[in-house]
């Protein structure tokens, strides 16, 4: 389970009124869900956070402080870089062609910060990518070497790509070619007019400092022209080239870029930069001119990399989180006062609690123009624009937490078995008591499948005993007592043998079933002996099908005998 799940935190049960018609708003059109959950949030009530990013607001706090990093004076070299470099080099040089070839953006970056990276961008000063991919053939059928694929990715202002990129194979590694290049924004427009331009334009046109920084293939040299990408490293800090109002206005994504970043090494976002994010022209055309599925990609890596969490308040902080998050017009009931909030506050209890328990990366016939839509669903699929799978996965998730509620109670203590036994029974299947255990977790834990340990999360999240102890204990002792209950319900449930049950085969299918019952054709009646089947299967782990077909044959020839007495 990707990480990005933990957007489950966002409002739940909230719906948007039925819909007679799919408003553009909404389109494409909204898809099917269980329609079977009652009305509210799922804040049920507020979880404290943990690890104080809370605090980052606060002028002078430790979190605002610029910090220092350790920076490479030089960019090391691995053999195969070498390699590829030296190919480069070569194909320059026996051209004549006299480019000065540039290594650009994330990858001096990690390099710098010793990280390996295989995101090669290379850029070049006198020629375009394609051109240049050209000559590396030519080069490769000279020395009797197999010429390569070229591939061109089309400049597509959506995709952010606002320049033609070639793309080719150099020593069986992906490399990227573009022209170096200048740009300017027209009003109302995140789509620039580029034009070739020099090392230090390019340097400039870039959304951060720290991702303006070259290596230079022909000296073997880091080129920092903006004369701030290596002094920002070192402090930790997030700053814009040129005056960060003015850098957002230009591409209103470079918001969520400069926060993502912040986030994934854990840097500071420099102050400028914070009040222009914060600027109201800012979010409303980060809100108009930025395509969802643009800001949904953002939030998605945010999400899956190594500190959602600080992401997720520097959005709120910023005054972002509606923006970025867009909610329904109308929902009922109406989004509460400080939602922002809360979610982000269930948000880092959650990743605190997940990652404290070693998890943090979890491994109908209605009509549907009169569907109701929970929020959370509305806000992934719509807002974001991110795959309707893990909308109803986070919808499913939801049901499933409501079950483990009472789950975690049958399973932590010696609670009184005797409610959830008079559930499962019927006139036709008794259940052993000390099967209920198992046979109520099985059957809920069919239903959610291998997200159960997620449902188990956000069902203790929001557990109300949960609040209760909040009152008596300080943050790392509510964290260690949620972490305990987690780990206790997780190995009951493994001690009950039922970590993939979802995957247990059915031991009497429909069809024979039906051989037992004598009848022709299915129906509700078989339905209901598959059900009653499979609680038997669940309260007999060992039992075979002709155990089974025998506890069916007892079963009615009882239920016969009663029938014909009275």
């Amino acid at each position: 389970m990707p990480p990005r799940l933990l957007l489950f935190l966002l409002p739940r049960g909230s719906l948007l009124p039925p819909l007679r018609r799919p408003s553009p708003a909404l389109s494409p059109l909204i898809r099917r869900i269980p329609s079977n959950k009652p009305p509210g949030y799922f804040f049920l009530s507020p979880v404290r956070a943990f690890s104080g990013y809370s605090g980052m607001a606060a002028a002078g706090s430790p979190e605002q402080q610029p910090r220092s990093v350790v920076v490479k004076e030089t960019v090391e070299l691995t053999e195969k870089e070498e390699q590829i470099f030296r190919r480069l080099l070569d194909v320059v040089r026996h051209f004549g062609l006299g480019t000065q070839l540039r290594v650009a953006g994330g990858w001096v970056r990690d390099k710098l910060l010793g990280k390996d990276s295989a995101d090669i961008d290379v850029a070049l000063d006198n020629m375009t990518g394609q051109n240049f991919c050209e000559k590396v053939n030519e080069y490769l059928e000279l020395i009797g070497e197999e010429q390569k694929g070229i591939g061109v990715i089309q400049c597509n202002p959506d995709q952010s790509k606002h320049l033609e990129t070639a793309r080719m194979l150099i020593l069986d590694i992906w490399i990227d070619f573009v022209n170096l290049r200048s740009e300017t924004y027209a009003e109302n427009s995140r789509i620039p007019t580029m034009e070739v331009g020099t090392a230090k334009a390019d340097a400039y046109r870039r959304d951060l400092t720290i991702n303006s920084l070259f290596f230079n293939i022909n000296n073997n040299s880091v080129e920092d022209l903006t004369g701030r990408g290596i002094e920002d490293l070192k402090k930790g800090l997030i700053v814009t080239p040129l005056p960060a109002k003015a850098t957002f206005l230009d591409d209103p994504l470079r918001v969520l870029r400069a926060i993502r970043f912040a986030a994934r090494f854990n840097f500071t976002l420099a102050e400028d930069l914070k009040e222009a994010a914060s600027d109201e022209r800012v979010k409303s055309e980060l809100g108009s001119k930025i395509s969802r599925e643009r800001i949904g990609h953002e939030i998605d890596l945010m999400m899956s990399d190594k500190h959602p969490v600080k992401a997720m308040y520097d959005i709120r902080d910023l005054g972002l989180f509606y923006v970025v998050f867009s909610f329904p017009e109308n929902s009922n009931p109406p989004v509460f006062d400080k939602c922002d909030w809360q979610c982000v506050s269930h948000i880092e209890a959650a990743w605190n609690l997940a990652y404290s328990i070693g998890s943090s990366v979890f491994n109908s016939g209605s009509d549907p123009k009169l569907q109701q839509v929970p929020v959370s669903s509305y806000i992934i699929k719509h807002s974001l624009k991110l795959k309707g799978s893990d909308a109803e996965t986070v919808v499913n998730i939801h049901a499933a937490s409501e079950k483990f509620a009472e789950l975690v109670h049958l399973l932590e203590s010696s609670f009184d078995v005797r409610t959830f036994k008079e559930k499962l029974e019927d006139e036709y299947l008794e259940i052993p008591t000390d099967s209920v255990k198992r046979v109520c977790a099985g059957l809920i834990l069919r239903e959610i499948k291998d997200f159960w340990r997620l449902a188990l999360l956000v069902s203790i999240l929001s557990n109300p005993e949960a609040e209760n102890a909040a009152g008596i204990l300080n943050k790392q002792d509510e964290l260690h007592w949620r972490k305990e209950k987690y780990i206790r319900v997780e190995r009951a449930i493994t001690d009950l043998d039922l970590d993939g049950v979802w995957k247990l085969k059915p031991v009497l299918d429909g069809k024979s079933i039906m051989g037992v019952m004598q009848v022709k054709s299915g129906g509700p009646l078989i339905g209901k002996w598959q059900q009653r089947a499979l609680k038997w299967q669940l309260a007999h782990p060992n039992g075979t099908m002709d155990e089974c077909i025998e506890w069916m044959k007892q079963s009615q020839s009882k239920r016969q005998k009663v029938e014909s007495s009275t």
